[in-house]
């Protein structure tokens, strides 16, 4: 499934959201969502070392923290609950505490991309019309895991979504990501006078910054 085929998948989530939420308003619900599967799907492998991990040094007196960033590698960040999104589906009378739960035991810069989203008021919202449990089981049975959709793919999935989020609420979708044709001139251009450098057998480097990395699209794109 191509990243435009995913992110078709994922937003007909939109179809339980009609007639509670404005069309202008399913970003709110799906943007967060994504994100919450994908650190699910992430964090998946080291699980249960992590639980392991957080049991034994919390009850020797240890702060676990550095233990537990070690145990999930490049991920940087980690959960300390037993939940996942797919665990959360069999206690539907609860599911809403549930998520609050899971939620809360993420490492607070992970905590910190859900707050930011506003998220626990779409979870009151979702609650209210009974749509929390559907939501939930919907983003539950998407593949989202590293071996399936690897981080660039990731990366244009959501920055899919985004668009047709922007598109739909009147915004310009180049407000929240560089379109990929900028991205290609901008690293043309860093290399423009360097033909001689370019040539076989030398070699040049060259940075660039982004001031405000979002999915990493563009720093992923100007390295191919």
């Amino acid at each position: 499934m191509n990243h435009q085929a995913l992110s078709s998948f994922i937003w007909s989530v939109a179809d339980l959201l009609r007639g509670d939420y404005k069309q202008s308003e399913y970003g709110r619900v799906i943007l967060p969502f994504t994100v919450l599967r994908r650190l699910d799907c992430v964090l998946e492998s080291t699980k249960a070392a992590v639980l392991a991990d957080f049991e034994a040094k919390t009850k020797a007196g240890i702060n676990p923290e550095p233990f537990l960033l070690r145990r999930v590698g490049n991920a940087k960040f980690y959960n300390t609950s037993p939940l996942d999104l797919v665990k959360l589906l069999g206690d539907q009378d609860h599911i809403r505490q549930n998520l609050y739960a899971y939620i809360q035991a993420f490492s607070p810069a992970a905590r910190d991309i859900f707050e930011r989203f506003d998220f626990y008021t779409q979870i009151e919202r979702l609650a209210k019309a009974n749509l929390l449990y559907l939501v939930t089981e919907k983003f539950a049975n998407i593949d989202l895991h590293p071996a399936a959709v690897d981080n660039a793919r990731m990366g244009l999935v959501f920055e899919e979504l985004i668009r047709r989020f922007a598109e739909i609420s009147n915004e310009t979708a180049g407000e929240h990501f560089t379109p990929r044709e900028v991205i290609r001139l901008m690293v043309n251009l860093i290399f423009i006078e360097d033909d001689d450098v370019l040539a076989p057998g030398n070699a040049v480097v060259r940075t660039i910054y982004d001031p405000t990395a979002g999915t990493g699209g563009m720093l992923s794109v100007a390295g191919e």
